[in-house]
Order: structure tokens, then sequence, then C-alpha cells
């Protein structure tokens, strides 16, 4: 797999690249992202009518039942939050995987640039979109919850870190998130691999889900630069937020240089035909016989 870089100045007139329609892809499929996700988070927040972190924190002063704040932190909450991330990403996907490559995470986006997969305007372009989109969608969420029990800034879904959790703790599992995340995006989308471009939306869904299952508690599991962003600019809380970008970038980077020197898979004519035909062939000789 070759890697080739490019400014990328010709996209912004050929309409072969279609650039602006993707911009709107991207806008639009974060926008959708943080506004459903980060509902999630409110909606986690509004069952006891305080925010996770306030439930976090009567926890650790001893001055409610641990079993009750426990059970509602981690039997409801995180794993109500887990899948409407990765549900949410599974569905935009979906809806604009064709159109923009539903990149919706600069993470993502600065991977594919390592890697020469974009060009350095459209990945710039991508990101300001994506960070507007973001700030759209938490800003709709909060004109709509205003006022509502638990919609505080944890209600709205913004990241920071746990109590107990340093900054190189937090860089650390942020790092780890965007590098799982970039390389399976790089894995199921590699175009030597075209039966695992059937499963990519749900992978990459799932492996979102997976790493608010695992980290979510410690960071917020962000593993998304403009997922964060968009909650710090409308709460107008900027604590720690560089980790929200250095962790994932860093981690997106390393995946997908990994990824395009170590594990790319080869080209297609060297393998067998019958690799990537066996299916077709399968349901082909069972026509045959129910016939």
């Amino acid at each position: 797999m070759t890697m080739k870089y490019t400014l990328g100045a010709n996209e912004l007139s050929a309409k072969t690249h279609n650039l602006w329609k993707s911009i709107l892809a991207e806008f639009i499929g974060i926008f959708i992202l943080n506004f459903f996700s980060c509902a999630a988070c409110t909606q986690a927040a509004f069952k006891t009518g305080i925010d996770t972190y306030t439930r976090i924190t009567i926890l650790a002063n001893g001055t409610d039942s641990p079993e009750i704040v426990a059970e509602n932190i981690f039997a409801n909450d995180l794993t109500l939050i887990a899948l409407a991330f990765g549900l949410s990403v599974f569905m935009a996907a979906m809806t604009i995987g064709h159109i923009s490559g539903c990149h919706i995470n600069p993470a993502v986006t600065v991977g594919l640039l390592a890697a020469g997969k974009v060009s350095v305007l459209r990945a710039v372009f991508y990101i300001v979109a994506q960070c507007a989109g973001a700030a759209a969608g938490v800003a709709s969420l909060n004109a709509l919850v205003s006022g509502v029990a638990g919609a505080g800034p944890r209600g709205l879904g913004h990241t920071s870190l746990s109590m107990g959790v340093s900054e190189f703790q937090g860089l650390g599992f942020e790092f780890f998130l965007g590098f799982v995340l970039v390389l399976v995006v790089f894995g199921v989308t590699d175009e030597n691999k075209p039966d695992s471009r059937f499963i990519a939306p749900l992978a990459i869904g799932l492996t979102v889900t997976l790493g608010h299952l695992g980290t979510v508690s410690y960071t917020g599991s962000s593993m998304n630069p403009a997922r964060t962003f968009g909650t710090a600019l409308i709460t107008g809380n900027w604590e720690h937020h560089w980790i929200y970008w250095a962790g994932p970038i860093l981690g997106g980077v390393a995946a997908a240089l990994l990824y395009v020197l170590a594990f790319a898979a080869p080209e297609i004519d060297s393998h067998a035909p019958e690799k990537y035909r066996q299916v077709q062939t399968d349901d082909k000789e069972m026509r045959r016989l129910n016939a």
C-alpha cells in the first residue's frame, strides 16, 4: 500500500471530487452523533435528577448508599451511553459513508491524511466541518433540554478526567482509543479486502461501543476531538481539553502508519481467486442443487 500526499487544490473546483457535498455530509454526520449520543448522557443524568459526576462525588464522599449510586452509574448509564455512541456512528456510516467516507472524527481524518488517503485541504475542511457540526449538535440539544434536571455540563455528555486520573493517564487512554478506532477503520476499508466493506459500518460502530464500555468512567471515552470540542464550546469547560485532541490524533496516526506499513492486505491479484469469490460460488452451488 503506497502513501501519496497531495495538497488537493484541484478539489476546490473539480466536480468529480464532490468536496463541498462531502463537507456538508461530515457536518450532518457529527451533528447527529453529538445530538443523539449526548442526549443519551442527558437521559442518564435525568434518571436521578443529578448528573453522573455529582453521583460519583456523592459515592466518593460516602454520603449516599454506594450500592444505589453504583447501580445507577455502571449498570444503566454507561451501557446506555456506549450503545448510543456506537449506534450513532453505525447509522452515520450507513448514511453518508458513500459521500464523504464518514470520518466524523478528526483522529480518523488525520490518520487518513498521514497515510496519504486524503488531501491536506480536504482534511482541513473536514475537521472544520466536524467541529462546527459537533458544536451545532450540542447547542441544539442544550436548547431543547434547558432547565431539565441533570442537563448540566456533565449531563450534556462533556468529557473530562475522573477523580484520581492524571493527565498522563488520560492521554494514554485516549491514545489507545484513537489507535483502536483508526486501526479498525483501515482494516475494514482496505481496498484489497472488499468483503470487509460490507460490515465496515457495524465494525466501526461496535469499536466505538467497545471504547466507551472500557474507558468511559476514566476519561469519558471521547475518541473524537470534535465530539469533545462541541460540548466544551457549549458548556465553556476547557479543562484538560488538549488531551482529547492529542490522545486520539496521536493514536490514530500511529495506527494508520502501522496498518499501511505492516498490516495492509496484499494486492487482490496475488490472492487465490476463490478467497473473495467463495460466498458467490457457494450461492450458485446451492441454487444448482435446489434446482
